[in-house]
């Protein structure tokens, strides 16, 4: 067996990792074909992961003339603990106000300690204000997760 196939998650490991309180890192492509790398705090909305941006940002300007796109999830603060995610597909612009809201939410509910149902409504609904939706369809993962090798390299 290969060190890859030593790493690599299972689909539960991914799904749960992909679910924890991480921060996606967010690769599209500029005008001239360099790399635009921003980081998102991100929710789901049917079970995809997304996230509300201002709508004149650069990674959505960059999206709707590509919307090819890689996000980095990861962790770790020592080489032996290092695990992540690469997901590699497409973004969709998303510009229903409802699933904007939704997605603000999730982020809210993720990354906030906000209890109050009504107060996660209205924080969302002024979040979604001039902002879209990006909707991130996967269609290749690639995961690792060191601390599968017990220290061994």
């Amino acid at each position: 067996m290969s060190r890859r196939d030593l790493i690599r998650m299972t689909d539960d490991e991914v799904q749960q990792f992909l679910h924890g309180r991480h921060t996606m890192n967010v690769a599209t492509f500029n005008h001239d074909g360099s790399i635009h790398l921003v980081a998102m705090w991100y929710g789901f909305v049917d079970g995809d992961p997304m996230f509300e941006t201002f709508a004149k940002s650069q990674k959505v300007q960059n999206l709707r003339r590509d919307p090819r796109v890689t996000v980095l999830i990861e962790d770790g603060d020592s080489y032996e603990e290092l695990r992540g995610l690469e997901l590699v597909g497409t973004a969709e612009i998303v510009e229903d106000p409802e699933q904007i809201i939704l997605a603000a939410k999730s982020v809210l509910e993720r990354y906030h300690d906000i209890s109050d149902p009504a107060d996660i409504e209205a924080a969302a609904k002024l979040m979604a204000n001039k902002r879209v939706g990006v909707r991130i369809h996967a269609e290749r993962v690639v995961s690792w997760d060191h601390r599968k090798l017990a220290g061994g390299y």
